[in-house]
């Protein structure tokens, strides 16, 4: 299978710039509501479209993945929470394995229910590590897929995960603080990371303005992700600030 969203990835990551996706729960808006904020993502410099939530309540995903093809063109990759959150209409797919868990469902099990789907389907999978770091609260995803997040003040265990997971094949790390945190994940934590691997860091959870990501950033992610914001009063002002922070951000 091609991987055309993940070496375009690659060739932006290999010039020096950084990525900002937004991550869009079809829980928390409706159709007409996803078409609007996906235009408002693109005119403000936004690089992709996440789609997905821990827990689905709505039975639109489909249809939901389908307008935000249709409204904009940046790629809108699949953020599933397990293997139901599927659409053929995606131009690929986070496949997740949290590694920073024991849980095996969400270690392999919903990886072998999507496989043949996904695969019928034509989605391009890029394998993602996807790594829980504590961040003050209980997080949705932590309490649906009943895994412990990794210690905050333990980048080393992080590191070791991470590195483990690119040994065994894994194409990007997610260091995931969890929607809406309290706390961010460490920039020791995401530095220690950096140093241990080769491939991409993602990290999200708690961003919710220009300096913080600048912070990540320097710390070493290749693409900052943040969702939650967006359902502030002026959440397209600060996504736009935030953008506009990740593609002119030089590493010092």
């Amino acid at each position: 299978m091609k991987r055309l969203v993940y070496n375009k990835l690659m060739e932006s990551i290999s010039r020096g710039e950084k990525c900002h996706w937004v991550l869009l729960d079809p829980d928390d808006y409706s159709l007409d509501e996803a078409a609007c904020v996906a235009k408002e993502s693109q005119d403000c410099g936004v690089n992709a479209i996440l789609v997905g939530g821990s827990l689905l309540y709505t039975n639109h995903f489909d249809k939901f993945v389908q307008i935000l093809k249709k409204s904009v063109n940046l790629p809108v990759i699949l953020f599933p929470g397990d293997a139901t959150q599927l659409s053929a209409s995606a131009d690929a797919l986070l496949y997740l394995s949290l590694v920073s868990g024991r849980n095996p469902a969400n270690l392999i099990g919903e990886h072998v229910k999507a496989a043949p789907l996904i695969r019928e389907c034509g989605i391009e999978p890029v394998p993602t590590a996807y790594m829980l770091v504590e961040s003050g609260s209980v997080s949705s995803v932590e309490f649906i897929s009943n895994t412990r997040p990794l210690p905050r003040n333990k980048p080393q265990i992080a590191a070791a995960h991470a590195l483990a997971a690119q040994y065994m094949g894994m194409s990007l790390v997610y260091l995931e603080a969890g929607s809406g945190a309290s706390q961010t994940v460490p920039e020791e934590m995401i530095k220690m990371v950096k140093g241990y691997v080769d491939i991409p860091l993602i990290v999200g959870g708690g961003i919710r303005d220009p300096h913080t990501a600048e912070k990540k950033l320097a710390a070493g992610a290749d693409i900052i992700v943040t969702g939650n914001v967006l359902k502030k009063k002026d959440g397209i002002q600060i996504m736009k600030e935030i953008a506009s922070k990740v593609n002119s951000f030089r590493a010092p």
